[in-house]
């Protein structure tokens, strides 16, 4: 693991394959809405550029399209009802085509999370977007419950929680028609290297690891188009 970098991680974007995946991609506006995780707030690893999920993402997509304007809202420490009272007025008025909505890891932190209330939140807001004619992502995030910074007697019920939000979310997203990236499930889930100090963030190398599953998701999406 010393040696592993970005480039020659096997779970990380390839050289040129962004290129290919985004080729002629439509999207022109994009805007992200959530907490720390849409924020970015990941702790460096050696190999991985110090570039946040979402800033990569939109790095990508201009890469493909130079002209993106890119918009992110992202605000740590919110709860779901919290981002869509702060957020969504602005995002719409943004007037994006892709939208990233990633939030409820906070709501599910908490042994009181609730799951409808939630659930609320995020339809709530996935609704608006596409109604004014957004492409939507949502996420199943990474289990940090795996974190080693994570107390051993708060694993169980915190990983219960979070695979729950991940659950719910995509069930969400298969209904409401989002684009839906999972990563609770993800080979390397259980990796001590995705995850920051803190016990709720993650490295690095899960940013990275998130673009490329995101940008991957973004190219089955246009393929389908094609």
């Amino acid at each position: 693991m010393a040696s592993l970098t970005e480039s020659t991680d096997p779970f990380c974007l390839r050289e040129g394959e962004s290129a290919e995946l985004l080729r002629g991609h439509p999207w022109r506006r994009f805007v992200v809405l959530g907490d720390s995780v849409a924020e970015g707030l990941c702790e460096p690893a050696d190999g991985y550029p110090d570039l946040q999920w979402a800033d990569r993402i939109a790095a990508e997509l201009t890469a493909a399209r130079p002209g993106l304007a890119y918009l992110n809202l992202g605000r740590r420490g919110l709860r779901a009802h919290e981002v869509r009272a702060a957020q969504l007025a602005p995002a719409l008025a943004f007037g994006p085509d892709l939208a990233l909505v990633v939030c409820g890891g906070n709501d599910a932190f908490s042994r009181a999370y609730d799951p409808d209330a939630v659930d609320e939140e995020l339809a709530a807001m996935i609704g608006e977007l596409r109604a004014a004619d957004a492409e939507v992502i949502t996420v199943g995030m990474f289990d940090v419950s795996h974190s080693p910074a994570v107390p051993p007697a708060l694993r169980g019920g915190l990983g219960e929680r979070m695979r729950l939000l991940a659950a719910r979310t995509a069930a969400l997203a298969a209904r409401l028609g989002t684009l839906h990236v999972h990563l609770t499930d993800h080979p390397l889930v259980a990796d001590p290297s995705l995850y920051g100090s803190d016990g709720r963030h993650g490295s690095a190398r899960s940013d990275a690891v998130a673009a490329a599953e995101t940008v991957r998701r973004l190219g089955a999406r246009l393929t389908a188009a094609r």
